[in-house]
């Protein structure tokens, strides 16, 4: 089985390329630099706003980046 139950999603964003989420509540995010990073404890609610958010890069900088644990995957 893959890391999200759905491929990832593509966005428009200056800053986030795609982002998948996980039953699990792991949050995986690959950035325009070819950054991949897996975020875990991360809340429905939270991968929800992010989804919806006008700027995903400022909603990832206020409520994702230096909150949960993270990973970088490459």
């Amino acid at each position: 089985m893959s890391f999200a139950q759905a491929p990832p999603i593509p966005v428009q964003s200056s800053l986030v390329a795609s982002i998948g989420y996980s039953a699990n509540a792991t949050l995986e995010l690959e950035f325009r630099s070819g950054a991949l990073y897996r975020y875990f404890t991360i809340p429905h609610a939270v991968f929800l706003g992010l989804i919806a958010a006008e700027s995903k890069g400022a909603y990832f900088n206020r409520n994702i980046r230096n909150r949960f644990p993270y990973k970088r995957l490459a």
